[in-house]
């Protein structure tokens, strides 16, 4: 059957392949090209989408793309970077300026096909360093923002013209936090481009399980399954396309797994029969010996990704499957964080995408059915295969493990920019009713499609939630070099912050273990575990004015495909158990939630 058809351009934003899966769930086929294709190629589409970007468009960064789509009478609506794009293309100006970072409430000029259905103020979300401030003829403005308190107005966050069929959104339409984001290019892909619903999941099922056919062949598949929902999900697309009898599954205990996991996954796994038997080894010293003295995340990630190749390539051949290939429940946030897009830039390198893994898939060694899936996809494809809820909607838990929530440290302190960051982030504390403090260290982030290595800032007070969560808007907005907030829940606010020498070893990790699982069972236990995505506890190695040594940070989050995420709530009684269960544990300085939105912080510290 003939699909109608969009192109999603890729720019290397963050989100090419979310705009990309928005549309497949319209039911209308998706394909993601490159810049560089041919108009001819592009003229076989009903729409084009232009993703964003980590290039500036008001510096003419990537600017060599092909031009020739704009001779073309087929729709293009442009997002972010593409927005700004298009003004410029057709006689409008972009500037350096005028930064947004998370939600915000559009304001809709006039009626207009792209927004059917919706009110006249939606709330949206920023994520841009450059802006559009003119538009050319026969362009107008269709929606302008407002942000913070004092509700400055930014105009052009929507523009439109009608004559040539060009669109454009400051906003990231595609995210989940625009929050409709989906009727808007629902809108797009079939009242403006004339779309027919056709494509399925069941498609995309069939496709992968034929092309798992022709890559393995005759061979068969050794897989690392971890016990979460990915590695799961692609072991029964395995047993589907080429038996479970060439199916070999390897859960590696690698010293950085939760409490008792390890036990809890083999046990799992056994009782849904997939491939021949599930094969266990515990690599934790062999871990624990890579990690030695590592401090820098980039270091750990590549120690972990390695070493899981090494343990995998010494346990095919004890088991004599040398010339298996390797299955991954890889999915596209692995992928694209780890800049594997053309364009993208690099966030955070994942286990499964160090330079071993990328030889691999380069020599056709590995086979990932699940890479052009999120979360959300890669759950409903599980439902679909008959999977049990539990493991279906089990939180995700990363690759590495804990080693990516343990934090280590030279314990020198890193006040760059404290000149200005702690006067700005006091008096904006004051303005909410609480103290703020940045602190001497720096975690992730992501930028307008960018990696950002900045300062945390500490709030701490009695305030409402959505207060708490204007008051980590506006750091984020008004202070650069500010990327992540977190809510202090000890007795008083802090004033000393040390940071303190600290390497990967099996005592912290045994911490880590003891506080990540009083989250877990406080979660169970208040009936809030199925309410929120996903909860990373995290060690800081930092002493609060002169006690303990090590900071639990706990970090609920509300997301579906992990590219964004809000920070969730959780009730008082809840906090009042962490207070109680973890405030006491052996070296504790102090406890904190995570209140950041992704962007700008990364749901993981490192």
């Amino acid at each position: 059957m003939a699909h109608d058809r969009i192109a999603v351009v890729d720019f290397g934003g963050q989100y090419a392949h979310l705009i990309a899966t928005k549309v497949r769930r319209l039911q209308v086929l998706a394909e993601i090209r490159q810049p560089e294709d041919a108009t001819e190629v592009f003229s076989r589409y009903k729409g084009i989408i232009l993703s964003g970007s980590p290039s500036l468009s008001s510096f003419g960064e990537d600017s060599a793309y092909n031009k020739g789509i704009y001779d073309l009478h087929t729709p293009i609506l442009g997002l972010c970077f593409g927005h700004q794009e298009i003004a410029k293309h057709y006689g409008g100006k972009v500037v350096h300026g005028g930064r947004e970072w998370g939600p915000a409430d559009m304001r809709i000029v006039r009626p207009h096909p792209l927004f059917k259905g919706l009110g006249p103020v939606e709330r949206v979300w920023m994520s841009h360093f450059d802006s559009v401030v003119e538009v050319g003829p026969d362009f107008e403005e269709l929606g302008s923002t407002a942000m913070g308190e004092e509700g400055k107005v930014h105009h052009y966050a929507a523009i439109g013209s009608d004559k040539y069929r060009r669109y454009g959104f400051q906003y990231h339409a595609e995210v989940d936090d625009t929050v409709h984001g989906d009727r808007m290019l629902a809108n797009f892909v079939f009242d403006i481009c004339g779309c027919r619903p056709s494509w399925t999941m069941e498609r995309y099922l069939e496709e992968q399980v034929e092309r798992i056919r022709q890559q393995v062949g005759d061979e068969s598949v050794f897989l690392l399954a971890s016990g979460g929902v990915d590695s799961t999900v692609a072991a029964r697309v395995f047993a589907m396309a080429i038996g479970p009898e060439r199916l070999r599954l390897l859960h590696v205990d690698n010293g950085l797994m939760r409490k008792n996991e390890s036990r809890g996954v083999v046990a799992a796994l056994e009782t849904l029969g997939l491939g021949r038997g599930v094969h266990f080894v515990d690599a934790s010293e062999t871990f624990l010996a890579a990690l030695a003295g590592k401090v820098e995340p980039e270091e750990k990630r590549k120690a972990i990704g390695d070493t899981f190749i090494e343990v995998f390539e010494a346990e095919a051949r004890r088991l004599g499957v040398q010339s298996h290939l390797l299955g991954q429940g890889t999915i596209y946030p692995d992928t694209i964080e780890t800049g594997g897009t053309r364009r993208a830039d690099v966030i955070k390198t994942h286990h499964n995408r160090v330079p071993i893994v990328e030889r691999m898939l380069a020599e056709g060694k590995v086979v990932e059915p699940l890479a052009d899936l999120y979360k959300v996809e890669v759950r409903e494809l599980g439902e679909r295969l008959g999977i049990p809820h539990a493991f279906v909607w089990r939180h995700p838990f990363p690759g590495p493990g804990l080693g990516v929530r343990l934090l280590c440290s030279q314990g020198v302190e890193d006040r760059e920019g404290f000149d200005a960051i702690e006067p700005q982030a006091a008096e904006i504390g004051r303005r909410y009713g609480l103290a703020a403090v940045p602190l001497p260290i720096r975690s992730v982030g992501v930028k307008a499609d960018l990696r950002s290595y900045e300062h945390p800032v500490m709030v701490s007070g009695h305030i409402a939630w959505n207060r708490l969560l204007e008051t980590a808007a506006t750091l984020f907005k008004e202070v650069p070099g500010v990327n992540r907030c977190v809510w202090n829940l000890g007795p008083t606010a802090p004033k000393r912050f040390r940071p303190v020498a600290a390497t990967m070893t099996r005592e912290r990790l045994d911490l880590l273990r003891e506080a990540d699982h009083a989250v877990t069972e406080a979660l169970e236990r208040h009936g809030c575990y199925d309410r929120v995505w996903q909860c990373p506890t995290v060690l800081v190695p930092i002493e609060i004015d002169g006690r303990g040594r090590e900071m639990v940070i706990v970090r609920p989050v509300k997301s579906e495909r992990g590219m964004t995420a809000t920070p969730a709530e959780l009730p008082t009684p809840l906090v009042d158990d962490l207070r109680e269960r973890i405030l006491p544990l052996p070296d504790v300085s102090g406890l904190c939630i995570d209140v950041t939105t992704k962007p700008p912080g990364t749901i993981e510290w490192e």
